[in-house]
């Protein structure tokens, strides 16, 4: 009895081991085609196709969940698609599978940020300040500004802005934010010479130029204030921006001080 008790044990320990064997080569076999599907995704991320993206990286989830960079391209593609809620969940999952993934923290943050949940996307930010390792820094500090700035707390908005510009002087997003929030502090000259700065720094952009022909405004500098209100016109005609350019193009027109 014991001979063929032995010998069973033999037989389910070497069944067992089969077993074990055969589903690792499965996983591994399911892995390395999610990371296909995946490679694909984000190939059609670059292209700018989101919905394409979007299906081939459901198709990676399907074969192989437990993969963060996976779960981070899923988020940054709903967020494309502007589904932020869901974009999330993903973010979360990719920092659940990797906690030291602060790409995906940022991505996270952004996302709060997205639904204007300044509290929770503050949070996120400031963890990530606190990665000395995290190779872009002035991107979380950039964001703080405009949860901050979002939440009328200019004085920190105008702090954050200044710490990323510290690191990346010609950072452009900064540079739009604090001279945004310099408007809203009242200080015009400051917000000028910011936003001028900025313009020197950036692709022609109808917003930054916008709040540049604001702060012109503000300034009592109406003749650049009408130029920078034109170039909004005409870098993006039609559009509700070119709109309001036009109304006060009209303002500043009608002032006592250009009659």
């Amino acid at each position: 009895m014991k001979i063929k008790a032995n010998g069973f044990i033999r037989t389910a320990s070497m069944f067992l081991v089969f077993f074990l064997v055969s589903c690792a080569a499965n996983l591994e076999i399911r892995k390395s085609r999610g990371e296909d599907f995946r490679n694909l995704g984000e190939g059609y991320m670059g292209q700018g196709d989101y919905t394409t993206a979007l299906r081939e990286l459901l198709k990676a989830e399907k074969l192989y969940s437990k993969d963060s960079r996976l779960q981070n391209d899923l988020g940054i593609t709903y967020m494309a698609k502007g589904k932020p809620d869901i974009a999330i969940n993903h973010f979360k999952k990719a920092i659940k599978i990797k906690p030291d993934y602060t790409s995906a923290k940022n991505n996270l943050g952004t996302a709060y940020l997205a639904q204007k949940n300044w509290d929770k996307a503050i949070t996120c930010f400031k963890e990530i300040t606190e990665d000395l390792l995290y190779a872009t820094p002035h991107f979380p500090l950039s964001n703080l500004g405009l949860a901050y700035y979002n939440k009328k707390e200019y004085n920190l908005a105008e702090k954050y802005y200044q710490d990323a510009l510290k690191i990346e002087p010609e950072f452009v997003i900064a540079l739009h934010g604090l001279g945004r929030t310099y408007i809203a502090m009242g200080k015009f000259k400051g917000a000028v010479a910011t936003l001028e700065k900025a313009v020197k720094n950036s692709f022609p952009f109808a917003p930054l130029y916008f709040d540049l022909a604001n702060a012109y405004t503000l300034s009592r500098e109406y003749k650049k204030a009408l130029s920078a209100y034109r170039k909004v016109i005409e870098l993006a005609p039609n559009s509700p921006i070119a709109i309001e350019a036009q109304k006060e193009i009209k303002k500043v027109r009608e002032s006592s001080i250009l009659n």
